[in-house]
């Protein structure tokens, strides 16, 4: 007949299974493009950016930098691009309230 499963063993095995799970959760997620570094800027440029509420991720459905007439393309997919009104480095998922859709 088979040993019933103890406890300890059950909460060990439990344990284990959740560090693979977030092990394996981990390495599949990729980190978030960052375009809020500053340093560089002016102060007279960092009140635009500050006036017109440049955020790195937008929270308006539809409306991000990459799809603003504004919007200038990052020189290699996956970084930073720039933007004609606000200065500094511009996330293509950014939105600021100078935001104007492309035409069609």
């Amino acid at each position: 007949m088979a040993e019933p499963l103890s406890r300890r063993h059950l909460l060990e095995q439990g344990a284990l299974f959740g560090v693979a799970v977030l092990g394996a959760a981990a390495c599949g997620k990729k980190e978030a493009l960052s375009c809020m570094d500053t340093s560089a800027l002016s102060q007279p440029d960092l009140q635009v950016r500050m006036t017109l509420a440049y955020v790195d991720q937008s929270t308006e459905p539809g409306k991000f930098c990459s799809n603003c007439q504004q919007f200038l393309p990052p020189p290699a997919p996956g970084g930073c691009g720039a933007c004609k009104i606000v200065k500094g480095p511009i996330n293509p998922a950014g939105y600021c309230k100078s935001f104007l859709v492309k035409p069609a």
